[in-house]
């Protein structure tokens, strides 16, 4: 007898069954994390030194918009490299 587990798993799967990714795909998946990590490292050094330099400067209404900023290029850094990795899982191999 199957559990309510299972037979939500197997209806699940029938709606949109799952794909298996080749060690390619992993591989460029990978690449593409590293490259967003690493843009994203690099503008959270500038824009933090940017930060400490208007606060010790006693500009803190430019330093919250230059957090706010941070915050918007790493969002919008995430989504561009979650939609590049969406592609590589999508191609047929």
């Amino acid at each position: 007898m199957k559990s309510a587990y299972d037979l939500a798993m197997e209806r699940l799967e029938k709606q949109s069954p799952t794909h298996k990714i080749t060690e390619q795909q992993k591989r460029e998946i990978a690449e593409v994390d590293s490259q967003y990590k690493a843009k994203i490292a690099e503008r959270e050094l500038f824009l933090k030194s940017q930060i400490k330099s208007a606060r010790e400067s006693g500009r803190y209404e430019e330093a919250e918009s230059i957090e706010k900023q941070l915050g918007i290029e790493i969002r919008r850094l995430n989504e561009d490299c979650e939609e590049k990795k969406e592609k590589i899982r999508k191609q047929v191999s």
